[in-house]
């Protein structure tokens, strides 16, 4: 069986040089191609390289036109506005995309919804198999505990940009469909100063940001006497990589539509 060949996004990053590496490291997957915005003091480099392995041959580069018909999926974690063209781009090929970006408004969560109606969309805000678990089990606590409070804490190292992390807000939406709300219309977020008694149905979110902790998250569920907390903590970038590749063979092939992690690896909505 021929290999699946794949176009790394944001492949300077953190996140895409860890995919690039598991790639290498992987049987039956190749790199074929690299992305980087177009401002990258890494353009021109090679992608391999730069995360430690053997140089490929490949440059890094930003324009994802010349790569797409060497390319049977996308791994994308880059920004918001380069996902959604690129969703828009896999839609026009009929080629898979793995998008594990955080950051995305409604609109361009709009956007990358319409692309899926032509490609195989697999996005999660976390791509690792235990925090999928984790959501999974949230939504059966939120449903069973139904008159308990819930809070979701989140730490990430310094340099994260975004707040709550694309996994609390997973999590928060696990709890809010679990209880049959939407998120948006039962969220607290940075509580500060004399905010008054808690309001009954919200689910809250707190961000703490420090040093270089990977991925730290936990659901309290506070009830009368008692509480409940499920907790993940994430200790390497290589999770989310390989969880992203997983997903990237489970979707090429798949018919077009917008799928989650919970969605690759079984879960369903329970």
């Amino acid at each position: 069986m021929a290999d699946i060949r794949l176009i790394v996004s944001g492949a300077a990053g953190r996140m895409g040089r860890m995919v690039v590496r598991t790639i290498h490291e992987s049987e039956g997957l190749k790199l074929t191609g690299a992305l980087e915005r177009a401002d990258s003091p890494w353009l021109g480099s090679d992608p391999a390289t730069l995360a430690g392995c053997p140089a490929s041959g490949l440059v890094i580069g930003a324009d994802p036109l010349p790569l797409l018909l060497e390319a049977d999926a996308i791994v994308d974690f880059s920004s918001p506005a380069a996902s959604v063209e690129l969703a828009g781009l896999a839609a026009q090929a009929r080629i898979a995309d793995v998008i594990g970006t955080t950051g995305l408004s409604d609109d361009d969560l709009d956007k990358i919804d319409a692309a899926a109606r032509h490609a195989p969309i697999v996005r999660s805000g976390n791509m690792s198999l235990g925090v999928n678990l984790l959501a999974a089990l949230t939504r059966r606590a939120a449903s069973a505990l139904a008159d308990f409070d819930i809070e979701i804490v989140e730490m990430h190292h310094r340099m994260k940009v975004d707040a709550p992390s694309g996994t609390a807000l997973l999590l928060g939406e696990a709890a809010a469909a679990a209880r049959g709300v939407a998120l948006k219309d039962h969220s607290a977020r940075g509580r500060d100063g004399l905010t008054g008694a808690r309001r009954k149905g919200d689910i809250g979110f707190a961000s703490l940001r420090g040093g270089t902790i990977v991925g730290d998250h936990s659901v309290v569920f506070a009830g009368e006497g008692e509480r409940v907390v499920l907790s993940h903590h994430a200790e390497d970038r290589a999770v989310f990589a390989r969880g992203a590749l997983h997903a990237a063979r489970w979707a090429h092939g798949r018919k077009p539509g917008l799928y989650s992690m919970a969605d690759v690896l079984g879960l369903g909505d329970e």
